[in-house]
């Protein structure tokens, strides 16, 4: 049992510069049985605004969970990932890594980082969707999270 509301919609910010597997990833989530909400953001900078409702992102929603690529420009998913869980405010949201990765430094260091999960995209178009709707099933559904 979770905490939300089942008439409010689960938001999920999604940290990806590929615009293929954002595509995929809206998709996915658009035919899937939840009632989510996915914001997309490009990049690590604009990541880090998006969370703190910062200029644009001011009347932004607090996400309930973040997907998070680690090679980013500008700032990268490692350097997210250590800010957000640094930030007492931001801590709590939970964090997939979903990355192309599968580099046991990039495992191990997302983990020391306090990533909640880590998972490497599948290449298959097929296993990618379902691989996506398996997270916001989990995190959706299953997880009990703490209040926004």
């Amino acid at each position: 049992m979770t905490l939300r509301n089942a008439s409010e919609a689960f938001e999920i910010l999604l940290v990806e510069d590929n615009p293929g597997d954002a595509r995929l990833a809206q998709e996915a989530l658009k035919e899937g049985r939840m009632t989510s909400r996915l914001k997309v953001v490009v990049d690590g900078v604009e990541a880090m605004s998006f969370l703190r409702r910062e200029g644009p992102y001011a009347g932004s929603p607090r996400p309930n969970l973040i997907l998070l690529d680690l090679n980013l420009p500008r700032k990268d998913g490692r350097q997210v990932l250590a800010e957000l869980k640094a930030d007492e405010d931001l801590r709590r949201i939970p964090v997939v890594v979903l990355t192309t990765s599968q580099a046991e430094q990039d495992i191990l260091r997302s983990y020391d980082l306090h990533a909640n999960c880590y998972i490497t995209k599948p290449v298959d178009l097929d296993r990618f969707i379902s691989v996506v709707r398996s997270i916001e099933e989990y995190w959706c559904s299953v997880v009990t999270l703490p209040p926004r």
